[in-house]
Order: structure tokens, then sequence, then C-alpha cells
């Protein structure tokens, strides 16, 4: 007998092991990336810090690590799915938390009061109305990830050409990343505003019925009712404007994770219905707007950003313009960025001689 042969995994080792798999592997990547210094990495093109090459190189040997060791496809799939998870669907539920632990403090902190609240009477006709919307957007979202999935397999495994979008060992360059990263989220707007205006709220359209049965059926928003819609009209609201910008320009698969991120917390933020949100300059924007097209029945605000919504005249109340002034003066912008230039060109002082 030889005393020195390792043991085999028991069966229940090798389950702790199947369970914990697809964890691991989408918790890896997301470390490796969450420790670059985020401004380093896109606005740097040398890096000559020491702390930071050195995060970049661990970075690179996680993420070919990650790449030779598993098939592209499960790579993006768990990427993708873990992305959702930890920047929509865990923030969507803290909130949904929050809201119904302490709905005093919850109503107080909302912009329209205890209407907002997910648990109010007035968020539906029945009771209980909070857990369908919330296992409604969480299935819609599932179902985002696995029409990527059937797309990558019929781009694959059927037409046997290259997957949708880039998948190497070869990271992208900063400027490159900025540059997919602004063109995908210009597009999206035009897709969203042209899906959403004539597809989702034209009379014409045989989707318009779904739509406005399911999503508007909520009177104000919060966080879950951002995915929450009748599968086929959230394909068309959603998943489209979304993904066909990352099909189109083939984004690399880091830079699809980080624009897919920024997407998912601008729904976190956007639908939560709190009067005080992070960059207050943009989101608070781009959440009013999101509560008037709810509250208003559709008549405008299609867009994500309200971009489109201001050069199409289709902005119900203040357009996009009009948001971002009012906030600069809430913030008193222009008095900081004044102080500050008064500090900067302050000469200084001459030592007085003894």
């Amino acid at each position: 007998m030889n005393i020195f042969q390792s043991a085999q995994p028991s069966l229940l080792d090798r389950a702790w092991l199947a369970i914990r798999y697809p964890y691991d592997l989408v918790r890896n990547p997301l470390d490796a990336l969450l420790s670059i210094p985020a401004l380093s990495f896109l606005l740097i093109p040398t890096f000559s810090s020491y702390a930071t090459s050195l995060n970049l190189l661990f970075f690179y040997v996680t993420w070919s690590t990650l790449i030779l060791s598993n098939s592209p496809l499960k790579i993006e799939v768990l990427g993708t799915l873990g992305i959702r998870i930890v920047f929509y669907l865990l923030p969507a539920t803290a909130f949904l938390v929050f809201d119904s632990a302490t709905p005093n403090i919850a109503a107080k902190a909302k912009e329209h009061g205890e209407v907002a609240l997910p648990m109010g009477e007035e968020q539906g006709v029945r009771k209980g109305r909070w857990w369908r919307t919330a296992l409604v957007s969480a299935g819609n979202v599932l179902l985002g990830v696995v029409l990527q999935f059937g797309m990558e397999l019929v781009f694959t495994k059927l037409l046997h050409i290259r997957s949708a979008l880039k998948i190497s060992t070869t990271l992208p360059m900063p400027w490159a990343i900025a540059i997919d990263l602004i063109r995908g989220l210009f597009l999206r707007e035009i897709l969203s505003y042209v899906l959403h205006r004539y597809a989702l709220h034209h009379p014409d359209s045989p989707l318009t019925d779904y739509h406005t049965n399911w999503q508007h059926t909520i009177t104000a928003p919060y966080t879950f009712a951002a995915n929450y819609d009748h599968p086929l009209a959230y394909v068309v609201h959603v998943f489209l404007p979304t993904y066909l910008p990352a099909l189109l320009f083939r984004f690399h698969l880091l830079t699809y994770l980080m624009y897919l991120a920024i997407i998912s917390l601008e729904e976190t933020f956007a639908y939560s219905g709190y009067k005080i949100l992070p960059s207050g300059l943009i989101l608070g924007g781009i959440a009013r707007r999101q509560e008037r097209h709810l509250m208003g029945e559709g008549k405008g605000n299609y867009s994500c950003l309200g971009i489109v919504d201001f050069v199409a005249g289709t902005s119900l109340g203040q357009d996009v313009i009009e948001d971002m002034t009012e906030e600069a003066d809430n913030n008193h912008v222009q008095e900081r960025l004044k102080g500050r230039t008064k500090k900067g060109g302050r000469k200084p002082k001459s030592r007085s001689r003894s």
C-alpha cells in the first residue's frame, strides 16, 4: 500500500466543488477587475505607478488563466450573469428589503413618498404585487442571459463563424475601451428611443398592449420595475438596445462587462425612486425622466438618457439640458469651480525678512 498516494475526493467534495465552480469562475475576474484603479486604467496610457503595474500584471495573469482554462462561452455567460447579479439584482433586493423593513424612513427618502413604496396599496390592484414584479424582473434578466447564450451558439456552432463578442487573452487598450463605451451607450440611446416609442407606444404596434398592461401598471418606480415587463416587450425595450451595440462593434468581453455594469447601475438608481442619488448631476435627471414616463402614461421620455428626447422634442417636463442645469445650480457647481479657480490662481505670499 502506497501511503503517499493522494486520496480521491469523496462524492460530497465533488458535489461541493461543482456548486462552487460557477461562483469562483465569476468571482476571480471580478476581484481582479475591481483591484485595478479605474482612473489609472482608463485614463493613463503609460502606467508609471508601481502598484498599478502590479495590479495590471495580476489582472492579466488572472484573465489569461481564466481564458485558457475555461471555454469562452462559459466565461461570457457566467461573467454576464455575475455582472447582472452584482450590479442589479443584489442592489434591487437590498432596496426592496429596506423599503419593506423601514417603510417610514423609506417613504421620506422616496421622491413620491408612500406612493412609491413597493408594498403600498397604490402599486397594484391586488395584494402581493411586489413579489410578482421582483420575480418577473429577475426572470427577464435571466432571459437576456439565455438569449445572449443562444446568439453565441448560433454564431459559433451553427454558422461556424467567430463569436459575437471578442474573447481572448489580449487585453483591450484603455482608449479603445473608452471609445467602445461611448459609441455603445450612444447607439443604445438611439435604439431605445426608436424601439420604445414606435414598437411599444405606437397604437398600431401589437406590443403596445403588452407593455402598457405590464410595466405601466406600476404607478411609481422602484428598482425591480426597470426590468419588469412582458418578456417580448422586455426583449425589445431592454435586451436589444443593450446587446445590439456590443454585437455591432464586437466588444471585447471586458469592455462588454464594463458596459453592462454601467447599464445595470443606471437601472438600479434611475428606477429606485429615491431623492438622493450618487452622481446626482446625471442620475437625478435620468430618474426624474423615468418617473415622468411611467406616471405620464408613456407620452414622452422614451430614451434612456434623454438626449434623443431633447433632439426630437418628446421630453416630458424638463429636458436633459434643463435637468443638468438645475442639478448644477442645486449643487453650486459654478461657485465651486470659481472658488477653485481663485484658489488655484492665488499668488503665494512672500515671507517677510526679519
